[in-house]
């Protein structure tokens, strides 16, 4: 491929403003035009996006159930914030602009939802929601008090991805045969545990928050991400980013599928789903490698492997010309982080324009998810109305849609 920038191509895929916010805002909002981030859940995660966010910004107070970890936060970047056991008193501070939301999957929207209402603008990491309704609630929120919500699915951000789903979504693969993504593992239910003794300065109430009180236990704190009640293991872990390609790629981030089944060895085998435009996924490949966070796109004209910033494509110069040698190279040279993703944040906060992963597109692309995983539970065809995000015809199923909340954990009223 040549690597000269092609302008009616980059800028066809929104690449030639979008992927440079930080050169255009500078000169237009100052150099002293900082934005002041408080950040909810200080765990492995947000420590990885405190360590990330942008010049422009700063870290002025943080909260978390677990003292410890904010003390041991602010201590090891040798800090000076505020500390707060209770995020609902962070909201309280007039002085914040902007929220970092990095709780365990239960805890987010609930948290997103307040920081909303308290006239603040969120990045929620992904997955954005535990449950399909949760999500619209959230989706409610961010439009009723008209602020700025950026998910964490930073591969929007990614010039390689951007180029290739733009080509998928604009025809440049002819009409789409079939979508191959990873098998990804689904989680588990949680069975007795001894309980433990309870850390000094740890709020394991609140850690459980939304679900079934139960006794501390660390085995329980440090790997929920399996569980249901607290995750969906990696169906919604890099579920949530290669979903998040098929729907981007396939221009469907404002809908969904229209059918689910089992796939083979169900329900612990893949899944397939169906969009109206009759394009099938089939979730069968090992879960394991690039292909987590992407796709294999098969079309008329060739097919196209979609992974974390990069591609391949049949016939290899199907996808002519490449971005930026430097746009692609700075992402490579740390996979993992967000930084630019979250500078996208950053500037929309500022011009109030909609950012790369607004929170109904993270709704739209992590509800696949969850209805993958209640097809599994099911093991049977699923007929699912986008528009009503509702089954046809399966109260069972609708069922799922939404959880039992422990009593003081109820989701913010959105009138």
């Amino acid at each position: 491929m040549s690597a000269k920038v092609s302008r009616r191509i980059f800028t066809k895929a929104g690449l030639a403003t979008a992927a440079f916010p930080y050169f255009l805002t500078r000169a237009a909002v100052g150099a002293n035009d900082r934005i002041r981030v408080g950040v909810i859940g200080v765990g492995n995660r947000s420590g990885l996006l405190i360590d990330q966010l942008p010049d422009g910004a700063e870290i002025v107070a943080v909260a978390d159930c677990y003292r410890k970890r904010s003390e041991d936060a602010a201590a090891k970047r040798k800090a000076n914030w505020r500390i707060y056991d209770d995020y609902r008193k962070l909201l309280e501070q007039k002085d914040i602009d902007g929220i970092i939301v990095g709780t365990n999957d239960h805890g987010r929207v609930r948290c997103a939802i307040h920081a909303v209402q308290a006239g603040k603008d969120v990045y929620a990491e992904k997955p954005m929601s535990l449950y399909v309704e949760e999500g619209r609630v959230l989706v409610r929120a961010v439009r009723k008090y008209n602020r700025i919500l950026q998910v964490g699915s930073q591969q929007r951000s990614m010039a390689m991805n951007r180029v290739a789903c733009d080509f998928v979504r604009t025809g440049g693969l002819g009409r789409i045969h079939l979508v191959l993504g990873a098998n990804y593992s689904e989680p588990v239910r949680i069975g007795a545990m001894p309980e433990e003794p309870v850390p000094d300065g740890f709020d394991w109430d609140m850690w459980l928050g939304q679900t079934e009180m139960r006794p501390y236990n660390r085995e329980l704190f440090t790997h929920w991400m399996k569980y249901w009640d607290y995750s969906g293991a990696d169906m919604t872990n890099w579920g949530a980013h290669g979903i998040d390609q098929v729907q981007m790629a396939l221009g469907t981030d404002h809908t969904g599928p229209v059918e689910f089944w089992p796939w083979g060895d169900a329900p612990a085998g893949s899944v397939a789903f169906r969009y109206a435009s009759g394009v099938v996924v089939r979730l069968e490949l090992p879960a394991a490698g690039n292909l987590q966070g992407g796709a294999i796109f098969v079309g008329a004209k060739g097919r196209i492997e979609i992974t974390r910033n990069d591609f391949r494509t049949d016939p290899p110069d199907l996808i002519k010309e490449l971005p930026p040698a430097e746009e692609v190279e700075k992402w490579k040279r740390a996979q993992w982080q967000a930084k630019y993703h979250m500078q996208d944040w950053l500037d929309c906060m500022r011009s109030r324009k909609t950012p790369l992963a607004d929170v109904e597109t993270g709704h739209r692309s992590i509800s696949v998810c969850h209805i993958a995983t209640i097809t599994r539970q099911l093991n049977r065809k699923l007929h699912w109305d986008p528009e009503a995000e509702r089954f046809t015809g399966d109260a069972e199923a609708n069922d799922r849609l939404t959880r039992r909340r422990r009593k003081g954990y109820e989701l913010p009223e959105i009138a």
